[in-house]
């Protein structure tokens, strides 16, 4: 029999093996065109535009910076990437993320692993950044549940905790058309990149 088709072709003509990725196949360009065309929350949100995971992680990278000034700009790009492998998983809510079990967990660490090893980070992250990465991650998504996907503040507070009143009001969201996302994607993490090669070099 046959094996099942488990790789993808990107617009840069690289070819994605989703069960053995390598960092050799990871393209920036294509990480920010595939993650600005994924909406959030399935696209059950407000607005003329998807909330994109690229516009939700150049979001999460800001607030993770102010939570974190002293942070390195390679941890910085983490925060970035922290939902890399979505470019060609997709963004699943946790219900189903749950419902398919301990296989979509798996998928999910190979495919970031490959992607921080192709931007120079460790393919698994210290633990207490992978906290401040989350605490990031969770205020982002307290402000979309209750700016743009309908939940009330009692609601999310109950979801994702209680935030910080001077953290939650840097936490903006923005909807644009997904090519200006993308861009700023790429622009930011060229940005990060550049300093990150000037951090280990100074």
């Amino acid at each position: 029999m046959t094996k099942p088709r488990a790789w993808q072709r990107m617009l840069s003509g690289r070819r994605l093996d989703l069960l053995d990725p390598t960092p050799m196949d990871i393209e920036v360009a294509d990480l920010a065109r595939g993650l600005a065309f994924v909406a959030r929350w399935n696209g059950q949100t407000e607005g003329d535009y998807a909330y994109s995971v690229a516009e939700h992680s150049l979001l999460v990278e800001r607030l993770f910076t102010e939570m974190n000034p002293l942070e390195s700009p390679k941890w910085r790009l983490a925060a970035l990437l922290h939902d890399g492998p979505e470019y060609v998983i997709g963004d699943m809510i946790s219900p189903v993320k749950a419902a398919i079990g301990p296989g979509y967990a798996d998928l999910d660490s190979r495919l970031t692993a490959a992607i921080h090893l192709r931007f120079g980070l460790p393919a698994s992250l210290p633990v207490a950044i992978k906290t401040q990465i989350k605490k990031a991650d969770r205020l982002s998504a307290w402000a979309e549940a209750i700016h743009i996907a309908g939940f009330s503040r009692k609601e999310a507070d109950t979801l994702f905790g209680r935030q910080d009143p001077a953290f939650a009001a840097l936490a903006e969201i923005k909807l644009r058309p997904p090519g200006e996302v993308r861009r700023d994607f790429e622009a930011r993490c060229a940005r990060l990149m550049q300093e990150m090669d000037a951090h280990n070099h100074g």
